[in-house]
């Protein structure tokens, strides 16, 4: 598989994001312009605008929100409901947002799968 793409733009967050990204072998980063990682095709982290998204179960979204205080991800008018927030100084912390990548990693795995290309969507009825 190609390594993760790179940004157009010169972002150090892209470059964090690429940083905690390679802490799980195998993982590779989607998108140029909107980085984010998916798995059977359900998007787990998205970083838009400079702004870090993670999707986490229920129980441990609930303890980052307090934890970090901050709120649920919220993109284009709309909440996300099952993302969070990253606020910038953990984004800086690979070695703390570690643990929230692979809690986050291991939650999509459990998502049923979505198709991720054209020819498979066209063979759905």
């Amino acid at each position: 598989m190609p390594k993760s793409k790179k940004s157009f733009v010169s972002d150090p967050n892209v470059e964090l994001y690429d940083k905690l990204i390679a802490t799980i072998p195998g993982l590779d980063r989607k998108g140029a312009a909107n980085p984010y990682t998916s798995v059977n095709g359900n998007m787990f982290t998205l970083l838009h605008e400079s702004t870090l998204a993670i999707r986490l179960p229920e129980d441990k979204r609930e303890d980052f929100l307090m934890k970090h205080k901050t709120k649920l991800y919220e993109a284009y008018g709309a909440v996300m409901r099952e993302y969070v927030e990253v606020p910038e100084r953990l984004l800086k912390d690979t070695r703390e947002l570690k643990k929230y990548l692979e809690v986050s990693y291991a939650y999509a795995k459990t998502l049923k799968p979505k198709a991720t290309d054209k020819k498979s969507r066209r063979s759905e009825p």
